[in-house]
């Protein structure tokens, strides 16, 4: 797993697997859904995006989004609820 810490990681991390799949950024642009600006705009870690896109493209390079360190829901229901 990649620890991603900033919207430049992540689309230096996007970049590396769409290159090692062998796709340029027009077939991902096209397999995902979304236009050619989105994803060199992704690559280039603008921090500015659509997430619901943002997760479409990386559903589509055969990724899931993962966090990790955040409380659990199990750990939640322990302490009351959702509260703050």
């Amino acid at each position: 797993m990649t620890g991603i810490r900033s919207t430049q990681q992540l689309g230096q991390a996007l970049r590396t697997a769409r290159k090692q799949l062998g796709l340029t950024q027009s077939q991902l642009a096209l397999a995902a859904g979304c236009g050619l600006r989105f994803i060199v705009d992704l690559e280039a870690g603008k921090p500015t995006l659509r997430l619901e896109t943002v997760l479409r493209v990386i559903e589509t390079l055969g990724g899931e989004l993962s966090l990790s360190g955040l409380p659990t829901a199990a750990s939640r229901s322990e302490d009351g609820g959702d509260g703050p």
